[in-house]
This record gives C-alpha cells, structure tokens and sequence, in this order.
C-alpha cells in the first residue's frame, strides 16, 4: 500500500508523463528491465525532497542534508546503513554507498554526481528555485537538470533492481560530492579513495536532444572526455600619478591591448576519435545546411580554413574544434582623476585534452606580446585529464539501455566542454562517461540558469536505461 504522500506524488507523475510522453510505453514494458510503479513515484518524491534543499556552497549550505536524504532512501531500500557513509568536509559533504557483489575479484562499478548546486536567488527566478514545482509535466527547480533530478533517477533504479532480487556480481558504488559546482575537494577525495574502479558513470554528463517542434527525441549522447578548466590572472602594475600628467606607460592601456590580441587570437583545431565522430554523425541532425558542411568538412581535414570560419562562429560548435580562451573579467584604475596603479583581467580557458595548462598560458603570454602583464594560474577545482578509451563494454551497454528506452535512437559519442567529477577518476587512470539518460530540448537547457526545469516524460525510459545499464555493466 501507498501512503497518502505516495499516492499524490504517484498521481502528479502519472498526469506529468501523460502531458509529456512522446514514446511507445508498450515497448518499454516489454522490456526484460521495466521498472516498477514505486520506482517512478520515487523518482519524483526524492527529486522534489533534495530540490528542496539549498546545497549550496557557503553560509547555510545544505548539502549534507541531501546525502541524508540519499542514505535515508538507499537505506529503506535495502542498504545496510554500515554500507552508507557521509563524510563532512569544511561546509559541505559527500556520500559512498556500497552494494557488494558477489564476485570480490571484480573491480567496482562507480556511480558518479553532485549533490550541491549553483547559486538561485529567488528574486531572479518566476517560482522559488527552492521548492519544487509540477506543471504541465515539467519539474522546476535548481537542480533539476543538474543534477539532482538524475541522482534521484539513479538511485531510484538501483533501490528498484536490488528490491526486485537482483545481485550484481560487480559490486556497485554510488558516489555523490558535495563540492563539484566550485573547488572540487570532495570530488578529488572520491577518485582517489575509488581509483581501484573498473569503470565510472557518471550522471552529471552526456544527455539527449529533444525535436523542438515534436518532442521527440532526436539522438543520445555520451561523454568520454573533458575539456581542462583553466584561470589565468593577467595583471599590470606602474607607479600611477596625477591624471593631469599622463605617462606612457598606463596599466589600463597596456592590459588592453593584450586582451584585444588575445581575444582575436585562435587556438590550433585539433580532433580526437571522440569529437571525430561527434561532428560526423552530429552533422545528419543539423539543420542548418551551412553549418551541417562545415561539421563534415572538419570531420574530414581539421584544417579546412572555410569549415572553421563557420564552426568557430557558431557558439554551439566553437568549443568542440580545439582549446578556447576568453577574458570573463576585467577591473582597472583606483580613482576617477588617478592613472592606474593596477590593472587585472582573468581568462578562462577550456582547454583540449593532452594540453598541460602551463603551456597554454605560455601560448597567451607569447600571444599577449606585452612585457608588462604578468600571468597567473589562477586555477582552483581542477586538474587535467586524458580521454577516456571507447571501451567495447561501456558502447555496448549503454547502446542496448538507450535504445531499451528510446528504440532506433541515434548514438553520439561527444567531448564535454564543461568540467565535471569525471576528470578526477581519469586523472587517476579509471575511466569515465558521462551518460545520463535524460532528453532536453535546446530551449529548455536551463542549467546553472533561471527557471531551471526539467520534462517528467523522462522518468519511465530514464529507469529504463539505468536498470538496463547497471544490470549489464554489474555482470
């Protein structure tokens, strides 16, 4: 029986997936992994429970309060709470949960997301970004898309396999930071405590593309690899003076002229087997034929001058054809009637994997080609980190639990230009994909932004897949 909590949340899931479906449930149900009818109330229900928490970094941040609400679940769904652990650090917290295998010599299967969020503030938003809201089959609030929506997807499969009898012989480890939205610490603790794994996949990453017009679902993508996050402090100090007396040598000028030539300054285009055959099968799906060319010609010569004109206009495709950086802030100058005394500018730069940031900077510094600015790795919450291999195992299974919930999809491997908990595992040699399963439309990817929301016609294939994936990959 269901409580009267469990009832109501059963009811608005059942009207949201009746608003938003666009997929055959006959298939889906006749699939060996169909989840049950508790697991797709609880997908709800522990979304809208975490949502509600404010975990975010800072005074009041709530993120422990998430991994109890995570642990809560595991544990009432069959965990023992010896095999739930919630580690403090500083204002946040992270969570290792275990579900042992029956084979020890297997190496684990890791479970990888976040727990904490960016900043919402209620002034900005049309709802209160912290108390979640149904309507019209769309779930809204911070978190929603990343990620807590798919912490709670993935958790609510797991509990649905273990209480539906299945015993991995993998043993399978949910591992969920708590920082990964600024510093990473905690994230850096989890790969190293787990740098044993077998294999990682993470939910904060990859994802599908929903038809604009239609909603239905267009292709699937996963991520092998990452881009390096960098921050580089530029700075220009001089004596300053009277502002009626102007000197040769002004901060404010000289840090300029360095960011106009580093702004207008490209990076080398380099491929690899990952971004290769994102722009190869990407290009079928692109409506704009220009655009479309410009995918297949890269894909052919990283070279073509007239594919990367196009590619590097495009917002959408400028990040997948090689390493970018761009000034994000600028400050100068101490008095209105003062030459500047100091100038300062950061530049962030998403870096192509098999590129040490020194010699990036170095790159900018040359290209700068200012004597006077000084360059700083700024960095905080990263660390570089190699592509992961296309592993037959890793293709296959989450190939055959994509098309168990989206039959006939297109697969797309892709590189994330974003940073996510996955660099840590492949800095220490385990490797990880980003692999949720939830579909988006381009208009409604509000991550990190406002009116953040997701479709709740995710929920049934999204059980689908994992129960699919964890089930082949735990073999």
């Amino acid at each position: 029986m269901y409580s009267p909590a469990q009832a109501r949340f059963r009811g608005l899931l059942a009207a949201a997936l009746m608003l938003g479906a666009s997929f055959p449930t006959l298939a889906i149900a006749a699939t060996p992994s169909a989840p049950t009818a508790r697991a797709e109330a609880q997908v709800l229900s522990l979304s809208q429970q975490i949502i509600a928490m404010r975990s975010v970094v800072g005074q009041g941040n709530e993120t422990g309060k998430v991994a109890a609400a995570i642990r809560d679940a595991l544990v009432a769904g069959g965990w023992s709470a010896a095999d739930v652990e919630i580690v403090p650090y500083k204002d946040t917290a992270y969570l290792i949960a275990t579900w042992k295998g029956s084979d020890t010599r297997l190496k684990p299967l890791v479970v990888s997301g976040h727990m904490d969020v960016v900043e919402a503030k209620r002034a900005d938003w049309q709802r209160d970004p912290f108390v979640p809201v149904v309507e019209d089959g769309i779930l809204y609030g911070r978190g929603a898309t990343d990620m807590k929506f798919n912490a709670a997807q993935a958790v609510s499969s797991l509990i649905d396999l273990r209480r539906g009898g299945y015993k991995p012989k993998r043993t399978i480890v949910v591992a969920f930071s708590g920082d990964e939205e600024t510093t990473m610490e905690t994230s850096r603790q989890i790969a190293q405590r787990l740098k044993d794994a077998e294999l990682v996949i993470n939910v904060d990453g990859g994802g599908g593309k929903l038809d604009e017009g239609t909603g239905k679902p267009v292709y699937w993508t996963w991520d092998g690899a990452e881009k390096t996050y960098a921050d580089f402090k530029l700075e220009v100090t001089n004596a300053g003076g009277h502002s009626s007396a102007p000197r040769p040598d002004n901060a404010i000028v000289q840090l300029s002229r360095a960011l106009e030539r580093i702004g207008a300054y490209h990076f080398a285009a380099e491929q690899n087997p990952l971004t290769k055959a994102w722009f190869e099968r990407a290009a079928a799906f692109e409506s704009d034929a220009a655009t479309a060319a410009a995918m297949r010609a890269f894909a052919a010569n990283a070279n073509d001058a007239k594919a990367l004109e196009v590619l590097r206009a495009n917002p959408a495709t400028v990040g997948k054809v090689g390493t970018t950086c761009v000034p994000t802030m600028v400050s100068g100058g101490h008095a209105l009637n003062a030459l500047p005394q100091r100038a300062t500018a950061n530049i962030n730069c998403r870096i192509f994997p098999g590129h040490k940031p020194a010699d990036i900077m170095a790159e900018l510094a040359k290209v700068a080609s200012e004597p006077a600015v000084k360059f700083t790795d700024v960095t905080e919450g990263s660390t570089a980190s190699p592509a992961s291999p296309m592993r037959d195992d890793f293709v296959k299974a989450s190939e055959a639990a994509i098309h168990a919930a989206y039959p006939g999809v297109a697969v797309i491997p892709a590189q994330a230009s974003g940073a996510s908990d996955s660099m840590w595992y492949r800095s220490v040699g385990v490797a990880a994909y980003g692999a949720s399963p939830t579909m988006t439309k381009d208009s409604e990817d509000f991550s990190h932004g406002l009116n953040e929301r997701v479709r709740l016609s995710n929920v049934r294939p999204g059980l689908v897949y994992f129960n699919t994936l964890f089930t082949r990959l735990s073999q």
